[in-house]
């Protein structure tokens, strides 16, 4: 574990180079054992794949004493602590007209269509971190067999709730944005409410499954919503 000072308020808590389940264990244990404080120094924290950056008060505390308290939560074990065990259930239709990169996700690896939407919808998930935008969740363990390369050129709209694929990485659009992940279905679900508490419906440390629905659920569902 390396501590490095990024600004004249934040340090950089870095646990590696490699993005691993290990590595994002301890990332999501600190980062969860620094948010159950609710200590008033400290102002935001900003888990990633290898790093945490904790964001803190200078005027109240500083980058010696967050260090400190970094350093003893991680020798403690609490950097280990267990993440949520709620698994989070996204309805996903992978009909062609949301999936519109679906059939090259299938041909890039050699398999159907078919089989993109089973092995991505049998899946569990790990939320690693947020980022992008404002509920974009990035989701770790996609099988192996649908790993694609982002878009050469991205798109200047992605549709909201957008399923997409990056290399080793899926993640849901949670408004219309631009982006170069591969899409291959869409959600009904609203991802992120601003009038919500919380406004995200993915927290860092959640898991998730996709269900695959029909045209027809899909509508449903969306007519649904808040």
């Amino acid at each position: 574990m390396k501590i490095i000072p990024a600004s004249d308020s934040s340090l950089l808590v870095v646990f590696g180079d490699a993005i691993s389940p290990e590595i994002q264990q301890h990332v999501l244990g600190l980062f969860h054992a620094l948010q159950t404080r609710q200590d008033p120094r400290i102002c935001n924290l900003h888990p990633a794949y290898t790093s945490l950056l904790i964001d803190f008060d200078p005027l109240l505390t500083t980058h010696h004493t967050v260090a400190t308290l970094a350093e003893s939560l991680s020798s403690t074990g609490r950097s280990a602590a267990e993440d949520s065990t709620e698994v989070v259930e996204i309805p996903a239709c992978y009909d062609a007209e949301f999936g519109v990169d679906l059939a090259d996700v299938a041909a890039h690896n050699h398999i159907s269509s078919d089989d993109v939407v089973r092995l991505h919808s049998s899946a569990s998930y790990h939320v690693c971190f947020l980022g992008f935008t404002a509920g974009f969740a990035y989701l770790g363990g996609m099988p192996e067999a649908l790993y694609t390369p982002r878009l050469a050129t991205p798109r200047r709209l992605v549709p909201e709730g957008s399923v997409g694929i990056a290399g080793g990485q899926t993640g849901i659009y949670p408004a219309e944005t631009p982006g170069g992940w591969r899409i291959i279905g869409r959600t009904p679900l609203r991802m992120f409410d601003p009038l919500a508490q919380p406004p995200t419906r993915l927290q860092a440390g959640d898991w998730v499954r996709f269900t695959s629905v029909d045209r027809a659920t899909f509508e449903r569902l969306r007519q649904e919503r808040p």
